[in-house]
């Protein structure tokens, strides 16, 4: 029998529609649980048969796949695999306010964690919203994210906070949540953070943003508000393809690279590093 529940991330609530069983694997979510009220996006879960798609485009990311395509009437599709095996997929409305998934085999949690990540970036790109690929941390009452590709130590440098800047606490390790709100950027936890079990319904305005570099050296330097948009971008999920999705996006990417400082770290894994940066970032501002 089919239950109805709902979550609250940076203030947009979503539902979840699926047995028991499917709520047994999200107790990430916990934290954002909400009462019923009107939702960005819900989700169902159900026993659908696979679509006939054709493919747009495919991500791979250790050992995960994920396909975006669009049926023949339209309406977008995401095939997931692990390991070259399907395990799941996802249909959408084209406003992605309704979504369809199919979980097979193994992989549930995964397939449930990405279907959501998805559809919560998408029904809420156009509404000042932008789900991150980041690490951040809270200090002084001010979030602050650490950006970078994957392997750059962007969790190594958010744990240098917390060990060596008093205060320091950390909001999420991989996908916090930004959101631009009459002129200002505020940064929410998120039930999605990576390696790092950090789920924290919480949320400060955003005080600074910065582009990790491995280096035999610490140096930072302020980026340009031209410079801070062409950072930002590579680390928002988005379908940019997607006008809707795209223009929503530029509009928040604009304001967030004209409002909130951001710099370029080249550092060393060390304690030397994490004090230059909040200096900078915090102090000398």
């Amino acid at each position: 029998m089919n239950i109805t529940r709902y979550y609250q991330i940076a203030e947009h609530t979503f539902s979840v529609i699926g047995e028991e069983s499917i709520f047994a694997l999200m107790g990430n979510y916990e934290p954002f649980s909400a009462g019923s009220s009107q939702t960005v996006f819900s989700l169902m879960i159900t026993d659908d048969k696979a679509p006939v798609y054709i493919e747009e485009l495919r991500q791979n990311d250790e050992g995960q796949t994920i396909i975006c395509g669009r049926t023949a009437d339209g309406h977008p599709v995401y095939e997931y695999r692990w390991q070259n095996k399907m395990v799941g997929w996802l249909i959408c409305s084209n406003d992605y306010s309704e979504g369809r998934l199919v979980i097979v085999g193994p992989q549930a949690k995964m397939v449930l964690n990405n279907a959501l990540m998805m559809l919560y970036s998408l029904s809420t790109a156009d509404k000042g919203t932008m789900l991150f690929h980041s690490a951040v941390v809270s200090y002084c009452g001010k979030g602050y994210m650490f950006l970078g590709k994957s392997g750059t130590g962007k969790s190594t440098h958010a744990a240098l906070w917390l060990r060596y800047i008093t205060g320091s606490e950390l909001m999420n390790d991989d996908n916090p949540v930004v959101r631009v709100m009459n002129g200002k950027c505020f940064v929410y936890g998120s039930p999605w953070s990576g390696k790092t079990p950090c789920y924290r319904n919480v949320s400060c305005e955003l005080g600074g943003i910065v582009q990790l570099s491995q280096a035999p050296y610490n140096k930072i330097c302020r980026l340009s508000g031209v410079e801070s948009y062409a950072v930002l971008m590579p680390s928002i999920s988005g379908k940019r393809w997607d006008k809707r999705v795209a223009d929503g996006l530029h509009q928040s990417e604009n304001t967030l690279a004209k409002t909130v400082p951001t710099w370029y770290l080249e550092c060393l894994p060390d304690e030397a590093a994490a004090l230059l940066c909040k200096e900078k970032i915090c102090d000398d501002r």
